[in-house]
Parts: C-alpha cells; sequence; structure tokens
C-alpha cells in the first residue's frame, strides 16, 4: 500500500481519514492519541473516535464505487452521514466570492462534508478512489488521463493483481492417480525389422 497520489484541496481530509486503517496490518491510527487529534477528536471521546470509524467505513465505500465496486451492505450510507451536517455559504465582502463552511467548524463529519462539496464542485469527487485490492482498499487520487485507475499503486496492488491472473490463468499440472498411467500408443501397423521389409 502506497500513495498513488495526494488528492487536492480539502478532499486530503476524506484521503487521510480513509487510510487511518491499513487493513493489511490492522493498524488503525485513531487507535493513538496523535490520530486523533490530528481529525479534532478530543482525548477520552469514544463516541466521537466510533463515529469517525463509521464515517470512515461510508467515505471508504462511496470511493470503492468510484472505483467501479458495488455498494457495500452493513456500511452507513454516506449520504444518510452528510445530512447531518450543517454547513453554511459564506460570501466574502471584499470580492463577493462564495464558498461551503460547516456550520461548527471543528466537527469532522462538517469539515468531511465540506470537503465532498468542494470536490463535487471543483469535478474532484469521483477521482478519489479505493484501491481494488481487497487486502488494501487505500484512499488514492486517480490522476490517470481516462480516470480508469484501479489500484493505489501498480507496483505494488496492481502487481499482484496481474500475477494472481496470470496464474489463474497458467494450466496446473494433473497428479498422476494410481492406476491411471497411460502405456505409450503403439503403432496398429507391423514396422519393418531391420532387413527392411
Amino acid at each position: 500500500m502506497s500513495e498513488r497520489s495526494a488528492a487536492p484541496g480539502a478532499l486530503v481530509l476524506v484521503q487521510d481519514l480513509v487510510n487511518t486503517l491499513d487493513l493489511e496490518s490492522g493498524a488503525d491510527t485513531l487507535d493513538t492519541a496523535d490520530g486523533r487529534a490530528r481529525f479534532g477528536l478530543p482525548e477520552g471521546d469514544a463516541a466521537g473516535v466510533e463515529s469517525a470509524r463509521t464515517l470512515r467505513e461510508a467515505l471508504r465505500a462511496a470511493l470503492l464505487a468510484h472505483a467501479g465496486h458495488p455498494p457495500h451492505r452493513g456500511v452507513v450510507p454516506l449520504g444518510t452521514l452528510l445530512a447531518k451536517a450543517p454547513l453554511v455559504v459564506t460570501v466574502d465582502p471584499a470580492d463577493g466570492s462564495a464558498a461551503l463552511a460547516p456550520v461548527d467548524r471543528g466537527a469532522l463529519l462538517s469539515r468531511v462534508a465540506t470537503a465532498v462539496a468542494e470536490g463535487v464542485a471543483a469535478g474532484t469527487w469521483i477521482r478519489l478512489k479505493a484501491c481494488e485490492a481487497a487486502d488494501c482498499h487505500w484512499a488514492y487520487y486517480d490522476r490517470s488521463p481516462a480516470g480508469r485507475g484501479r489500484w493505489c499503486s501498480m507496483q505494488v496492488c496492481g502487481a499482484r493483481a496481474k500475477m494472481r491472473r496470470y496464474r489463474s490463468k497458467r494450466p496446473r499440472p494433473q497428479p498422476e492417480r494410481a492406476g491411471t498411467r497411460q502405456e505409450p500408443k503403439r503403432a496398429t501397423e507391423p514396422q519393418p525389422g531391420p532387413g527392411g521389409s
């Protein structure tokens, strides 16, 4: 698992949250004080950590969908979670520019909702994907020209997938079973002897 490419703008928050869990090793950054602090989760807030994990898996399911995977069962739909994150439109009086902003700037859910909304507006949300490898599902930003990337790293996950596919297509030698050994075929017509006739 390696980061293929960092997501642009605020989507890096989404990418970082999804990548707090390393599926291959089982290591979860949200289990550490530094990891929780990185996402503004207060120490001792078990409910907040559990909510962050629920959000992480909903995001991962959406990113897998971006890569063409079917919906995940047992995961709270991302839209259901984001509906609970109030956002406001702010307008800069100096130049009139507008932007979405979380009502509660410290709430992780609101910051993620803002990042997703900005990504949708910029056309970048759909390119944030989760690796196809079942033991990875690492979030990466697909910068391929056609937007059809499948793995976080072609050198690791992509190479493993291609090797598995290659091995599955190779014919496997069949083990010999006792009593089924085939004798070499004998010619049906008499063969000439050493004298020629």
